[in-house]
């Protein structure tokens, strides 16, 4: 069962399928490189763990799968996918196969659904869904799993449809990471893949300690650095790692955001721990991070 979470190689079966040979959704056979950032599953997970696999290791395959589109700019009034479209998709993806999996996607193309918007409003969100079904035993464990699988056919399926862009030869300098001792590393692999698709260098430490997060901004000259948070445990302690991430970083501009649903909830907490900011999801947090780079070069933005 555990090589059902192995999703390091393409999955030979797509060749046979129906709309396997669609022009527009060619198979991508050199696979993109930041999919080995994370580790295989190598056990199946228990009941208790099913959600920490989605977030920790099959969602981030789902975003570092898909090619980065050039620029964001997202319109006010650009469609939108609806919560009851992640609802019904994550009931397809739990029976159908992925050529249908593929017709739901195209009808949302066709609405004007960009495809960063079904990589962040759809397909990830369908994927912790699924670990919620799990732990509300809606469905067992080779229910779920398959639907992973399927999930998976669909991302392979979806990376070959724009082509990936040239990396910048020189940009801003961002670190995600999630906040020391947290268990999910979710949000800092979408602020990631995000940040990268707006043109900024990148960097991710998937399970970060403290002095491995001060060890690479003392030797790197980082912007931004992007701390996630998934609980508010340790609120307390949370102040003095910023002080500290601030004194050794080499770039005295550095900015610190903070992200994670305790600061959506309390934006005005960031300023508490001694962040620059906060956003309430990765979008925002682009637009936020730009200003306060920009404020800060022009020493406008002093540290909090």
């Amino acid at each position: 069962m555990a090589s059902l979470f192995s999703f390091g190689r393409p999955f030979a079966g797509l060749a046979g399928r129906k709309g396997a040979g669609r022009a527009a959704w060619r198979f991508r056979a050199d696979g993109d490189p930041r999919e080995n950032r994370s580790e295989p599953v190598t056990a199946a997970p228990s009941k208790g763990s099913l959600s920490a696999v989605v977030e920790r290791e099959i969602i981030p395959r789902l975003v570092a799968a898909h090619p980065r589109d050039s620029q964001i700019a997202p319109s006010v009034k650009a469609p939108a996918i609806l919560r009851g479209e992640v609802e019904s998709f994550t009931s397809l993806v739990l029976t159908a196969e992925a050529d249908v999996l593929l017709d739901y996607i195209d009808a949302l193309v066709a609405r004007g659904i960009g495809a960063e918007a079904v990589l962040i409003d759809l397909l990830a969100p369908t994927a912790r869904r699924l670990g919620e079904f799990w732990n509300e035993d809606y469905c067992d464990f080779i229910d779920v799993t398959m639907a992973l699988w399927r999930l998976q056919e669909v991302v392979h399926e979806l990376a070959a449809r724009v082509p990936i862009a040239e990396a910048a030869p020189a940009g801003r300098r961002a670190l995600f990471a999630p906040m020391p001792g947290d268990q999910h590393s979710f949000g800092a692999v979408v602020m990631d893949e995000i940040f990268t698709r707006d043109g900024w260098l990148t960097e991710r430490l998937t399970e970060s300690t403290t002095p491995e997060l001060l060890a690479r901004l003392a030797s790197t000259p980082f912007d931004l650095v992007g701390l996630t948070v998934s609980c508010d445990c340790h609120m307390r302690a949370r102040p003095a790692l910023i002080t500290a991430l601030r004194n050794v970083a080499c770039n005295p501009r550095l900015c610190v955001m903070v992200g994670g649903r305790v600061f959506v909830d309390e934006p005005e907490r960031a300023a508490e721990v001694g962040a620059d900011g906060t956003a309430a999801d990765a979008r925002q947090a682009v637009a936020l991070a730009s200003r306060l780079v920009a404020a800060r070069a022009r020493g406008a933005l002093t540290a909090a």
